[in-house]
């Protein structure tokens, strides 16, 4: 062998070499899985034990507790993980919203670092995910039972459908246990592993019909009392918009309510909010069981083929969901069991065991850190920031003080005003805009503006702030408390600078900025 085969041999072994020192990365994300409904936040459901295998995973690693989606709602929460942007960087600002292909950064980076990537499960970004080497994703929602998916290497997209048999949570399991036993050895891997479960409507497998059946699952103190709670935007001037705004578990809501969803109405007032409650749960909490039984499965693949020390595994949802807080069911609301998000990371090689974390992250920072993990360094078009320095027991440094959230549906499906805002450690602003961002008649073209009634009218335009830190419930609206004037005026100069920062101004929404310049004051 002559000198240069022999240079470009040992050229091409150190490449080989340095590409399986990198780790190997798993991104596992549930669709509306709460952080409250894991038994390692804490809280009122952890006694029921629900998901031995996520809490297992947080005590070998790190768990954070003021992880948060930007907005609590599937399409635009996923868009921001991926891409690394805010909603109007990225232009998905609703369900309806496509990310552009060439957005896809979070897989273009990566493959830019050697990985070989994957996408498995659901998708719900509506382009054909390109940017992976291999996907089989759910075409928009899926089905829970027997699901169709399209495949990479099956025909042309969206016509490469393949069909399977079983609970969607089972099948998901399987399809990543199959890529990772045919992946590319050659290369460390990227594998975004994504559940159906937990979203509505809650169909589990028909294994866990008894499961938690004779329990009395612990209901939240709003379920029925918060005279404080709110404002005319979520309530109306003197309570007159009770029956019309947010989807409820009781009888309240006029359109949309468990109670007449399961039961036909049969049940009024408090026993009503009681019977939703409990049936809501159980079936949204046996769906949940299947996906920590399912990552048992997986888990137990990774230690026997002696991926575990060398694979990064995070556990996510991709926002958070109201389970009866407020007499609340979905998400999409600024409030905390909707906005917060579950974020657990393991990673042994640099995680130590049994951290937690109480650092301000959002959902564009994903992204940043899972480049840096792998090597890389975050792109300056992403506006996430990587928080690797915290994974590695160091503090953060120039870190931001508050977390920017808007929702732009507005009343659209789950009767939910419009809102943006500002969450810091210690307290939260909201602004109900209470307007979509759409000129009535563009959205009047859509197939939703005929079935939500009032989708064109304009509702309350308040303020609520929350002091976080002596009402974690959220049960009292302080914000004409003379007490707190200081604090608003801060939040609302960093809502202001953020808003800014981020490209979120609404130059593109004239009615929108008029409506918040109005009402900036009050």
């Amino acid at each position: 062998m002559n000198k240069t085969a022999s240079f470009l041999l040992l050229f091409f072994t150190l490449i080989n070499v340095s590409a399986q020192k990198k780790p190997n990365i798993i991104f596992i994300m549930s669709d509306d899985h709460a952080a409250h409904a894991i038994g390692a936040y804490g809280g009122r459901l952890s006694r029921l034990d629900i998901t031995p295998n996520i809490d297992k995973l947080s005590e070998q690693g790190i768990r954070f507790n003021n992880a948060f989606c930007n907005n609590a709602i599937c399409t635009p929460s996923r868009a921001s993980i991926i891409s690394g942007q805010y909603p109007q960087t990225n232009g998905v600002l609703d369900l309806d919203d496509k990310l552009d292909t060439d957005k896809q950064y979070l897989p273009i980076e990566l493959k830019k670092l050697g990985y070989s990537t994957a996408v498995v499960g659901k998708w719900h970004l509506k382009n054909e995910p390109v940017n992976f080497d291999y996907y089989k994703v759910l075409p928009s929602q899926g089905k829970y039972f027997n699901p169709t998916f399209l495949e990479k290497g099956k025909g042309n997209w969206p016509k490469n459908k393949v069909k399977s048999t079983g609970h969607s949570s089972d099948v998901i399991t399987d399809i990543s246990l199959d890529y990772l036993k045919n992946r590319d050895k050659k290369k460390p891997f990227f594998l975004m592993h994504h559940y159906k479960a937990p979203h509505d409507f809650f169909e589990y497998a028909p294994r866990y019909e008894e499961f938690l059946a004779d329990t009395e699952i612990p209901e939240p103190s709003s379920l029925y009392y918060q005279p404080n709670w709110g404002s005319e935007g979520v309530r109306g001037i003197n309570d007159s918009l009770k029956t019309y705004i947010g989807t409820s578990v009781s009888d309240r809501h006029m359109y949309r309510n468990y109670n007449w969803m399961l039961n036909g109405g049969k049940y009024k007032g408090k026993e009503s909010a009681h019977q939703g409650y409990q049936t809501y749960m159980k079936r949204y909490l046996r769906c949940v069981k299947g996906v920590d039984d399912n990552l048992g499965r997986l888990f137990d693949y990774l230690k026997k083929e002696g991926l575990w020390k060398n694979t990064v595994i995070i556990y996510t949802g991709d926002q958070g969901m109201m389970l009866g807080e407020h007499d609340l069911q979905d998400k999409r609301w600024m409030y905390e069991e909707s906005m917060r998000m579950p974020f657990i990371m393991h990673y042994p090689k640099k995680i130590k065991p049994n951290q937690v974390s109480d650092l301000l992250i959002n959902n564009t920072d994903y992204a940043p850190t899972m480049i840096e993990l792998a090597g890389g360094k975050t792109p300056e078009y992403m506006q996430g920031k990587s928080f690797i320095r915290t994974l590695k027991g160091k503090e953060e440094i120039d870190w931001r003080e508050t977390t920017y959230y808007r929702y732009w549906m507005h009343i659209i499906h789950h009767y939910v005003p419009a809102h943006m805002g500002v969450r810091s450690k210690d307290y939260k602003l909201i602004f109900y805009y209470g307007k979509h961002y759409l000129p009535t008649s563009e959205f009047k073209k859509h197939y939703w503006a005929k079935q939500y009634y009032g989708v064109d009218r304009e509702t309350p335009h308040t303020w609520e702030l929350y002091d976080l830190k002596n009402d974690p419930q959220e049960l009292n609206n302080q914000y004409n408390n003379p007490k707190y004037k200081d604090i608003i005026a801060k939040l609302k100069t960093q809502l202001k600078e953020q808003r800014e920062a981020l490209n979120e101004t609404d130059k593109n929404y004239p009615e929108i900025k008029a409506i918040v310049d109005k009402h900036w004051n009050d």
